[in-house]
């Protein structure tokens, strides 16, 4: 039994670590070894396909446009679309990876293999998520086209792993918003700082910043001089996480600056 594309691809994506090692082997040598001369599709495929299995990923990806240009009406060009952006994933050239899964999608919408380009353009954008101290636009994209994955084939296993992947952004974004919210607290902009941590309980409750995100709270509303509110959070911090140290700290805290005051 011949094993499916969307199998084949996603089987590979295991080893594209691997893969990655070598991705560069040859780059400077692309241009040249790809300029036009007419093959047979069968070959330059073949070609293709020999270079991906080598880790030459960028020459690769090069003869995979190739096949699609040389023949673009063949059985051949569709698949090879695909691969294409299959291998610029794996020489970690996102940026084309995405475009080459979001035409394969625009010319064939209904394609079997259309689980699997939604889920390399999700995979491309989670590759290039960057660290907390940067700008998360790209995070964002990434949990909009890991929703997306979702959405459409919510029993594939495609779907399975962007739910996966879903948790991890969620806690990524959310420490973002610790981050600035622990900015604002050092330079006294309590309220700002308030804001950032409720969004975290109300957006990302289920993350593991909402201990912390209840800690910060209550000391910022005892700052604001608000302390039934503090009291308010560190007893929902409690009744959720007692065992932690962030309940420990807030319980610390309340006793010493609202020991009076009771949850409403």
């Amino acid at each position: 039994m011949t094993t499916s594309l969307p199998n084949r691809l996603a089987h590979a994506a295991l080893l594209g670590a691997l893969l990655a090692t070598t991705a560069g082997c040859g780059g400077g040598k692309v241009k040249k070894d790809v300029a036009y001369v007419a093959r047979d599709v069968e070959t330059l495929y073949a070609e293709a396909k020999r270079r991906l299995d080598r880790g030459n990923t960028v020459m690769a990806a090069a003869l995979f446009d190739e096949v699609e240009r040389q023949h673009p009406y063949s059985p051949w060009a569709r698949r090879a679309q695909l691969m294409s952006a299959f291998s610029y994933y794996i020489a970690k050239d996102y940026n084309k990876a995405i475009q080459n899964a979001q035409r394969f999608l625009a010319v064939h919408p209904g394609n079997k293999d259309a689980p699997y380009a939604y889920y390399l353009i999700a995979l491309s954008y989670y590759e290039q998520i960057s660290d907390v101290n940067r700008d998360q636009k790209i995070t964002e994209q990434a949990q909009t086209a890991l929703m997306e994955v979702n959405r459409r084939f919510p029993q594939s296993e495609y779907a399975a792993d962007a739910r996966l992947k879903l948790d991890l952004v969620a806690d990524h974004l959310a420490g973002k918003e610790m981050e600035i919210g622990r900015l604002y607290q050092r330079s006294g902009q309590w309220l700002a700082a308030a804001l950032r941590f409720r969004n975290v309980i109300e957006t990302y409750q289920t993350t593991s910043h909402a201990p912390e995100a209840l800690f910060r709270l209550t000391e910022s509303n005892l700052a604001l001089g608000v302390p039934e509110e503090a009291v308010k959070y560190a007893a929902v911090l409690g009744a959720n996480y007692p065992g932690t140290q962030w309940y420990e700290r807030a319980f610390k805290l309340v006793q010493k600056h609202a020991s009076d005051v009771r949850p409403s």
